[in-house]
C-alpha cells in the first residue's frame, strides 16, 4: 500500500560502469530523475515478479526512454507473464518506442546464467511467492591480475611474461629462476557480489543458492510477531530474512520491502540484529558501496 516517504520496489545497481534496474514500482522514473540516475544509460531491467508495486512503473519508464530517443537496445528479464503485459504496452504506446527491447522470459527451477559480460554474471532463481518470482544474484568474475610497471623494467618482462602474470601463473624462466607473481602483478580489485531476493518465503534452498554473497537484499515485510501472515501471504519476516542470511554466509544483509502498518523500520533493524548483527534497515535514496 501507498505510504508516504517510501517508494515501491525499484533498486539501481552500478557495476564497473554498467547500470541496472532491479524492479520498476509506480515512481521509479520520478526517483531515477530525483536522484540523478542517468535512465538513458540502463543497460538491462530485471522483474522479479507481476505484481503491481514492482511493475507499475515500467510503462512509464520505457515512454520517457522513448521521447528522449533511446536507441540503444535494452533487455528486460522477466517471468513468462510478463510477455502479456509488454505486448499491451507495444501495442498501444509502441509507435513512440524507437529502440529494440530484448525480453527474455525466465523460467528456470534451478539457478541459472541469464547474462554475462566480460566482468560479471547475472543468475536468476526461483522465489516463493504464490506466483512466479525470481530472484537475482550479481557476481564479479576474477579480474585479471595488473602487471607493476617497475617490474616490467626491473626484469625485462617479455609480452609472454606479462601475459602468464596476468594469468595469475608466476613465470619461470630458462635459466630455472622465478618471477613471483606476489611480486610482479596485483589485482585490481576483489570481486564482489549482490543478490536480491524479494518477494518471498523462506525455503531450504535458497541459502545455497546464494552462498557467500557479500551484500544481500531480503525482503522483511513483517516483524516476527506476524509470521502467520507472513507465511499466508508468501513474504518473510525479520528473523527469517536474518537467518538466510546468517545460513548463506553473507556479509551484509539490507533489508526493506516493508508492510505498510509499520512506520518505524528501526523495529525491523533491532530484530534482524538480533540474529544478523551486520543488517541495514534501506530507505529511499540510500547508496550503498561494496
Amino acid at each position: 500500500m501507498p505510504v508516504m516517504g517510501r517508494n515501491q520496489s525499484a533498486q539501481a545497481l552500478q557495476v564497473r560502469g554498467r547500470l541496472f534496474l532491479i524492479d520498476c514500482g509506480e515512481g521509479t522514473q520520478y526517483a531515477m530523475v530525483d536522484r540523478h540516475i542517468p535512465m538513458m544509460k540502463l543497460d538491462s531491467i530485471f522483474i522479479s515478479h507481476i505484481h503491481g508495486d514492482h511493475v507499475f512503473g515500467i510503462f512509464g519508464l520505457l515512454s520517457t526512454l522513448g521521447m528522449k530517443g533511446r536507441q540503444t537496445p535494452l533487455n528486460i528479464f522477466a517471468p513468462a507473464s510478463f510477455g502479456p503485459i509488454l505486448k499491451f504496452f507495444l501495442s498501444y504506446y509502441g509507435d513512440g518506442v524507437g529502440f529494440e527491447i530484448r525480453f527474455t522470459p525466465l523460467k528456470m527451477k534451478q539457478p541459472e546464467v541469464i547474462l554475462e559480460t566480460k566482468s560479471l554474471e547475472v543468475r536468476a532463481f526461483p522465489l516463493r511467492h504464490g506466483i512466479e518470482t525470481f530472484g537475482f544474484h550479481f557476481a564479479e568474475k576474477e579480474p585479471q591480475f595488473n602487471v607493476h610497471k617497475e617490474a616490467i623494467s626491473r626484469y625485462g618482462l617479455s609480452l609472454t611474461e606479462i601475459g602468464s602474470l596476468k594469468r595469475g601463473e608466476d613465470v619461470i624462466r630458462e635459466d630455472g629462476s622465478r618471477i613471483s607473481l606476489a611480486y610482479a602483478a596485483y589485482r585490481p580489485y576483489e570481486p564482489s557480489s549482490y543478490a536480491y531476493c524479494s518477494d518471498t518465503a523462506p525455503f531450504p534452498e535458497l541459502p545455497q543458492w546464494i552462498k557467500g554473497t557479500t551484500v544481500l537484499y531480503h525482503e522483511a515485510t513483517y516483524l516476527e510477531s506476524f509470521a502467520s501472515l507472513a507465511a499466508e501471504r508468501g513474504h518473510s519476516t525479520t528473523l527469517q530474512a536474518a537467518r538466510t542470511a546468517a545460513e548463506a554466509g553473507v556479509r551484509r544483509l539490507l533489508i526493506g520491502h516493508y508492510s505498510s502498518r509499520e512506520k518505524d523500520t528501526s523495529l525491523y533493524l533491532k530484530e534482524c540484529r538480533s540474529v544478523f548483527p551486520d543488517t541495514s534497515a534501506t530507505n529511499d535514496g540510500d547508496v550503498f558501496e561494496f
